[in-house]
């Protein structure tokens, strides 16, 4: 965590004024939260969230009272139900209460939106990151809520719950529509199937009553008609722990926007999510274990997650286990990973399951965010579920891609067919610094970086980047360190903006002759043979990975920034006995735009495809 100066906490950033805001109510709101955000992060870390409880509930009291004068009433919102020990200045008091304002000119999802992504926004990093705490756009938000209804969830009946229901991003647009669905009934109705059809867990108090909160505000008129509170809705509790006591308590629709992050689970809730664990625990795969099991068969499942787990080792249980008990209906790609989730630079999804459905293809979009604010679905294809469903699963991200996956299906050779095997450099670099060297010597091997794979697929021995140096002093107990065998190296982080998600070349046999050995770092995978002679050559092999076809079957399968060794160890490729062509192009050093050709003859089986 990054450490910042402290200030006094009346102090602001230097050139913002704390004055009126401009007309324009998003862009102003957007301006004040990055006011509060920057005030807080100025105080002491263990302040930091008192802080953005007193300053939120600043502005959700001044939201309602603004929401009142123009209704022509009071609006009375439940007392907080944390002791709000931080009492703010004027200065950030004043800012607090016309966030509030400025909100009322918006619809209410809008408004629960940015007051709720203020307070997370305002929370010490660590915290946020720990809890997971990363609010919903409203345009994601209506997405799923439409792509719910595509499944089939009728409002007037379905009972719903959103187990991290944290600033109400789902249970007050769901709640609005489960009132127009009911239509012209007495108001007393509506709260009373409230009561028994809306249900929301999470773990922070706060955010449990800003949920509750806004439900009230959202539905004000019935409140005020009948002399009654909003029915308690939303349990303050750790979802992961609470257990459905009979099917009659399942739910219709389970949805929202777990939260994610790396986690070691208690022994406990280790074994009741057994199922579903491959290695380490991800919050949002338990989460979406714990949606199964509180979905009625013939429910529907709808959450934001990453697209991670589509082909992550980690995840392989859980797709096993969705593909056995809530295959995928629908799957929307967002094209955006930057300002989707603030702070958020992962790829994010948004996914519909049916309990008890059966498995057959799934609908995929790609979905862009507009400036405006909305969220535009463009149709990308289908996608089924592998034989093997622990396997990653293959979707088109674009449409261009369909035909692509379509032919992969039908491709079962793998990296282990053509004599291969993949494992990550041993080195992590950071824990041997003072075996580093910067030149040669009789008893250094030359330390092999990512940068030493170039863009155009070469290898080329270079350092370059901070911190990095060409040699290393191996102990007498690091030969596990050393890499003796001729391989193909991948670089291990990629992002879809780049030209090329593999970036591969070969680690050429004379090199490690004329050392004996090298290192190899972490960031880098080695593509290495099983045992003897490959059935590919190691250059046809780099050519193959490097190649623009390579590329889209890889974009096909990967979910993460991470070019991992069971992803590549997953990349469908022809069969050994068709690659005779591709082999005599690369020992002629044709160039790459005719072995490109050749490759994509193989993969699609006509070359005007």
């Amino acid at each position: 965590m990054t450490a910042t100066t402290r200030k006094s906490p009346t102090s602001f950033p230097r050139g913002r004024r704390l004055g009126p805001l401009v007309p324009d109510a998003p862009v102003s709101l957007q301006a004040g939260r990055v006011m509060a955000e920057a005030w807080s992060a100025q105080l002491p870390e263990q302040r930091r969230q008192h802080a953005a409880w007193s300053f939120v509930t600043e502005a959700v009291r001044s939201y309602a009272q603004a929401a009142g004068e123009t209704l022509g009433c009071s609006l009375n919102i439940s007392p907080v139900t944390v002791a709000l020990t931080y009492n703010l200045n004027t200065s950030a008091a004043e800012l607090a209460r016309t966030l509030g304002r400025a909100a009322c000119s918006l619809p209410i999802d809008d408004a629960c939106y940015q007051l709720s992504a203020c307070y997370t926004a305002m929370l010490p990093p660590a915290l946020r990151s720990s809890q997971g705490a990363y609010y919903t756009p409203p345009a994601l938000t209506e997405r799923l809520l439409q792509l719910a209804e595509e499944a089939g969830v009728d409002w007037r009946t379905a009972r719903v719950l959103d187990p991290a229901c944290g600033g109400g991003a789902f249970l007050v647009p769901v709640a609005a529509r489960m009132r127009r669905a009911l239509g012209a009934i007495e108001p007393g109705r509506i709260l009373d199937h409230f009561a028994k059809s809306l249900q929301g867990f999470e773990i922070d108090p706060f955010a449990a009553w800003l949920t509750q909160a806004w439900l009230e505000i959202a539905f004000a008129p019935e409140l005020r008609a009948t002399k009654r509170r909003f029915p308690a809705v939303v349990q303050v509790c750790d979802s992961l722990d609470q257990v459905l006591g009979n099917d009659r308590q399942a739910f219709d629709l389970v949805i929202g926007n777990p939260p994610y992050g790396r986690l070691k689970l208690p022994p406990a809730q280790r074994l009741r999510y057994r199922r579903s664990l491959y290695g380490h625990a991800n919050l949002y795969g338990v989460f979406t274990d714990l949606a199964l099991r509180w979905t009625k068969v013939g429910g529907v499942i709808a959450y934001v997650t990453p697209t991670s787990f589509f082909a992550g080792e980690y995840f392989k249980a859980l797709r096993a286990l969705l593909a056995r008990e809530a295959p995928p209906l629908s799957i929307d790609f967002i094209t955006a990973r930057k300002g989707v989730f603030e702070g958020v630079l992962q790829e994010a999804m948004l996914a519909t399951y049916r309990r008890g459905g059966d498995a057959a293809a799934a609908t995929v979009h790609y979905l862009t965010l507009n400036q405006n604010g909305s969220a535009t679905p463009d149709h990308a294809g289908i996608f089924h579920l592998p034989t093997e469903a622990a396997e990653p699963w293959l979707a088109p991200r674009t449409p261009a891609q369909q035909a692509l996956v379509t032919r992969l299906a039908a491709m079962p050779d793998r990296l282990a067919d053509w004599g291969y095997k993949v494992s990550t450099g041993p080195l992590v670099w950071n824990r041997f610094k003072p075996q580093l060297r910067n030149r040669p010597s009789r008893d250094v091997l030359p330390l092999i970086w990512a940068e030493a794979v170039t863009s155009d697929g070469r290898f080329i021995f270079r350092a370059q980047k901070k911190n990095h140096q060409p040699y290393f002093k191996p102990g007498p107990a690091d030969d596990w360190l050393k890499v003796s065998t001729a391989c193909v190296l991948v670089q291990r982080t990629t992002a879809k903006e780049q030209a090329r998600r593999l970036i591969a070349a070969e680690l050429p046999a004379a090199f490690i002759k004329e050392h004996g050995s090298v290192i190899v770092e972490n960031h880098l995978n080695m593509v290495k043979p099983l045992s003897g002679k490959p059935r590919i050559s190691p250059a046809t092999l780099a050519a193959v990975l490097n190649s623009e076809i390579a590329d889209q079957v890889f974009r096909c399968i990967s979910g993460s920034v991470a070019v991992s060794a069971f992803e590549l160890q997953a990349l469908p490729l022809p069969n050994v006995e068709s690659m005779a062509p591709i082999e005599n192009l690369v020992k002629r050093k044709a160039p790459a735009a005719a072995i490109h050709e050749a490759l994509r003859r193989l993969y699609f089986g006509d070359p005007q495809t």
